[in-house]
């Protein structure tokens, strides 16, 4: 196959995976070994092994590092610290795009950056919207969900006055727009009583913080 006729039938994908190019005419180590040098090119870039994008001379524009995210490692959700930075809900900007799976917790770094995820088990595998991005949708945590996200997969950190902890530690901000009964039933997801008195504690400090 010639790139050309390649990028006629893929340009309209978000990825492409290599197990797709196969054809009943070409032998598919073949094709293999023409995806690897076209990579070599710059033509196509790996997201991870046996899943490409256009490269950035092939392509109008860059993916969502969002979207991304989602595709290199199904399923999983933006969350944690880029989605708590995403929402204003902590200063700093993030480096890595951090994510929860049910798969098991793992990182990959290509050429658009680092992602990493993090285990959860499946009844807590939820709290998160689609949104639309550039080129295409993702899915997200909402702001309450990356909050309970991240205080389960750092309880060991909150156990003594988290309220000074989020603010002091990791400069939580603009809190006064969480909704506490959202914490609360999104905590319960997790079966967790530890964490259940972390969220409790925290929502007694928001109720404070409004009156």
């Amino acid at each position: 196959m010639k790139f050309d006729d390649f990028k006629k039938e893929f340009k309209s994908r978000m990825y492409i995976l290599s197990r797709d190019v196969r054809t009943d005419q070409e032998d598919h180590q073949a094709m293999l070994n023409q995806l690897s040098r076209w990579q070599k090119r710059g033509l196509i870039l790996p997201l991870r092994k046996g899943v490409y994008v256009l490269g950035p001379t092939q392509s109008s524009s860059s993916p969502d590092l969002l979207m991304l995210a989602n595709i290199i490692y199904e399923p999983s959700y933006v969350s944690l610290e880029y989605a708590l930075h995403f929402y204003g809900l902590i200063p700093e900007r993030v480096m890595q795009v951090t994510s929860i799976t049910t798969r098991k917790t793992k990182s990959f770094k290509n050429s658009f950056g680092c992602f990493v995820y993090q285990h959860l088990k499946p009844c807590a595998f939820r709290g998160f919207r689609q949104e639309l991005g550039k080129g295409g949708s993702f899915f997200l945590a909402e702001p309450e969900k990356a909050v309970v996200d991240f205080l389960y997969l750092n309880l060991a950190r909150f156990t003594h006055d988290p309220c000074r902890v989020m603010q002091e530690s990791y400069r939580f901000q603009n809190m006064e727009d969480l909704q506490p009964a959202r914490l609360l039933e999104l905590g319960h997801l997790f079966e967790c009583k530890k964490l259940m008195k972390v969220i409790g504690t925290l929502t007694e400090f928001l109720h404070q913080e409004c009156l």
